[in-house]
């Protein structure tokens, strides 16, 4: 879930595929707790964005800031576990499961990375953007149980993604 240097200020993903139906609904989790949701995630599947181009275990991390908005420290690493670049950002909570994210290289550039779906242990997550140029399964511990795979796939699926462009990283 590292963040962007290509787009526009209205849409930093406009350069990138297009991963979805965007004819087909799609909706931001309702019951959203923006406090669950802190701490450490790994990604576990992913749609293809230039920025992630060679990473493996890419971990997102979420702080609770005193200015009421939400850190993020995104890391990437290469195939040996080496840390290759990192990104810090901060995320506004703009509606429940709607997140906009700003990095500090880009502070004018906002992305909506919208949680379409989180279990109810908060132990895995689906984030998606509304245009579909970005998704990705995020879970708590860097391998996660097929049963909690299989119901992120369902959400994607559910929410207009192509599941076979879907790469899944372990």
């Amino acid at each position: 879930m590292l963040g962007g240097c290509a787009g526009t200020p209205e849409d930093p993903f406009a350069l990138f595929p297009v991963y979805r139906d965007r004819d087909a609904p799609i909706g931001a989790i309702a019951s959203f707790a923006p406090d669950r949701y802190l701490g450490l995630w790994h990604e576990v599947a992913r749609y293809p964005v230039p920025f992630e181009t060679g990473c493996r275990g890419v971990t997102a991390e979420y702080t609770a800031r005193a200015d009421g908005l939400i850190g993020v420290r995104n890391i990437c690493r290469n195939a040996e576990g080496a840390v290759v670049s990192s990104i810090t950002g901060t995320a506004e909570v703009v509606g429940p499961g709607r997140l906009k994210v700003r990095f500090g290289a880009v502070p004018f550039v906002a992305a909506d990375y919208w949680v379409l779906w989180v279990d109810e242990g908060y132990r895995t997550a689906v984030v998606g953007t509304p245009n579909g140029r970005a998704g990705w399964i995020l879970n708590r511990d860097p391998r996660i149980p097929r049963d909690r795979l299989a119901a992120a796939k369902e959400i994607l699926d559910f929410n207009g993604y192509d599941l076979e462009r879907l790469e899944v990283l372990q």
